[in-house]
């Protein structure tokens, strides 16, 4: 390339988003592969609900769903390890054609490193995004640790990026859109287009 040629511009909304982040934090989003979240408080508002049979209710954002999508379309792995154990977490998993699917994990940082090994990817590669003590540890080794303005203090401090959206309002979404931009693929995922892979859009 000719010293002479311009750069390509980044999409207004791209630059839009990326106005609001720094050069290094910039940096970290180009290097994020594979991207795992936690669920409850960060998928979810963290509450639960429990039917009249005992059975476990919780409530997912459409929004984040199709983040979650335009991720996996754009090249970057999407995993959930979460602490919980439910039907539903799998079933909203299967919905939108997320395979690496860990329930029941309290010690969350192993689990992730296996996927890594598995993947062939450097934790400086991955990204997590978690709530609460259970996530302290991940969010202390990835490359990029994302959180919720309704985490507890000592936990978003660790994050080296808080969304504006609580846990369950569309803070995924909003984290999904910051890797898209930082990587240059947000504008393409803006033009109509047709889903054709397998399972919900949302």
């Amino acid at each position: 390339m000719s010293q002479n040629t311009p750069l390509t511009a980044p999409h207004p909304v791209e630059a839009l988003i990326l106005a609001r982040v720094d050069a290094s934090l910039q940096q970290r989003l180009k290097a994020i592969r594979l991207m795992v979240f936690d669920v409850d408080g960060v998928l979810t508002d963290g509450r639960l609900w429990y039917g009249e049979h005992g059975e476990a209710l919780k409530a997912f954002h459409a929004l984040d769903g199709l983040g979650l999508r335009l991720l996996k379309e754009n090249g970057v792995h999407v995993a959930l390890v979460t602490g919980r154990q439910g039907a539903i977490v799998a079933r909203r998993a299967a919905d939108l054609g997320i395979a690496e699917v860990h329930q029941g994990i309290s010690d969350k940082l192993p689990v992730i490193q296996e996927i890594a090994t598995k993947m062939g990817l450097n934790l400086s590669e991955i990204g997590y995004m978690g709530d609460d003590i259970i996530d302290l540890m991940a969010m202390q080794r990835v490359g990029f640790a994302a959180s919720v303005p309704n985490a507890p203090p000592y936990i978003s401090q660790v994050a080296h990026w808080v969304a504006a959206q609580d846990g369950g309002s569309g803070a995924v979404r909003e984290c999904c859109d910051l890797i898209l931009a930082a990587q240059g693929k947000l504008g393409a995922c803006l033009q109509p287009r047709t889903f054709n892979t397998a399972g919900s859009i949302q």
